[in-house]
């Protein structure tokens, strides 16, 4: 089990295996950044397909050789897209990387199934954020994809962060499913989700984790709000997944523990066939390079 993201580092660097990424629409300094951070420490191989002269005047900013870099000419970053998820289904490059484009295009090179096939038959594309919590690895997820998951949806999240988690390193992790209050509630149909997970996981329907819910953020992540709401679960206070009840609740979450509380993260697709970099413009290049690490555990 991993305690930080420098620890994933050194796991990936000790293994000795460098991983070839394509970034698509490379022309964007922070990202750009990243990915040449990345290839500075050794944990990849760079593919860079955009503009090659806005890309070329961005490595000189960074004090970087552009002849040591493979640059691609795409101005389009449609096909910019394609072409990063072309190189990866014709094994020329292990995970693609969203550059300077927006997220709804990058996504349906992704969804593609006809050309490359990286979301099999029924399963969800989800999107994951890990961060660095309370001396520990938490995966926290769907902040970005899923808008309104229903039941259904839920268990494919805890199945693909489950997932997630084991290429972590975490082990049977516990997962919080997270709601507005830890009681079941009718009216909030997010609480009676929780609960119907937690009971499909203790009679073995889910299984390789442990599920428990419903839980307020607080009693999820706190053993003493726990203690404080007599809530008795071997989750509460020590989860390794934190399951939002929807997007907007995992978007307002993870966008507030960078601004507010300056937490480290790194963001992933899950439910994919092979590991894809796709990144929010309000991460840091450190975030961004943290990515890259996640992305690397998943195909090691």
């Amino acid at each position: 089990m991993f305690h930080c993201f420098k620890e994933i580092e050194a796991y990936i660097l000790d293994q000795k295996i460098k991983k070839r990424l394509v970034l698509a629409n490379a022309q964007d300094e922070d990202t750009l950044s990243a990915v040449v951070m990345a290839a500075k420490r050794g944990v990849i191989e760079p593919v860079l397909i955009g503009i090659p002269e806005k890309i070329a005047d961005l490595l000189e900013k960074m004090g970087e050789d552009r002849n040591a870099y493979e640059i691609i000419e795409e101005a389009d970053e449609r096909k910019a897209g394609m072409l990063a998820c072309q190189m990866v289904k014709d094994g020329k490059a292990d995970m693609p990387m969203k550059g300077l484009m927006q997220t709804a295009t990058f996504m349906r090179c992704i969804l593609d199934k006809e050309r490359y096939g990286f979301v099999p038959d029924g399963a969800l594309l989800s999107q994951a954020t890990v961060m660095e919590f309370q001396d520990r690895m938490m995966i926290v997820t769907d902040c970005a994809v899923n808008v309104t998951p229903d039941y259904n949806d839920k268990l494919k999240l805890i199945k693909n962060a489950v997932r997630l988690a084991g290429a972590l390193h975490i082990e049977c992790p516990k997962v919080a499913v997270v709601c507005a209050l830890e009681t079941v509630n009718p009216k909030m149909p997010s609480t009676v989700d929780a609960a119907l997970l937690a009971k499909a996981c203790d009679r073995g329907q889910i299984r390789g984790c442990i599920v428990d819910g419903p839980f307020g953020l607080d009693n999820a992540i706190s053993q003493e709000a726990a203690r404080c709401k007599g809530i008795h679960s071997p989750v509460a206070g020590k989860p390794d997944i934190l399951l939002m009840p929807d997007l907007c609740a995992g978007n307002i979450f993870t966008k507030s523990i960078h601004y507010f509380a300056n937490i480290v993260s790194s963001g992933t697709l899950c439910g994919t066939t092979v590991p894809v970099v796709m990144t929010s413009r309000t991460d840091s290049p450190e975030d961004k390079y943290y990515s890259i690490l996640t992305a690397i555990m998943q195909c090691m």
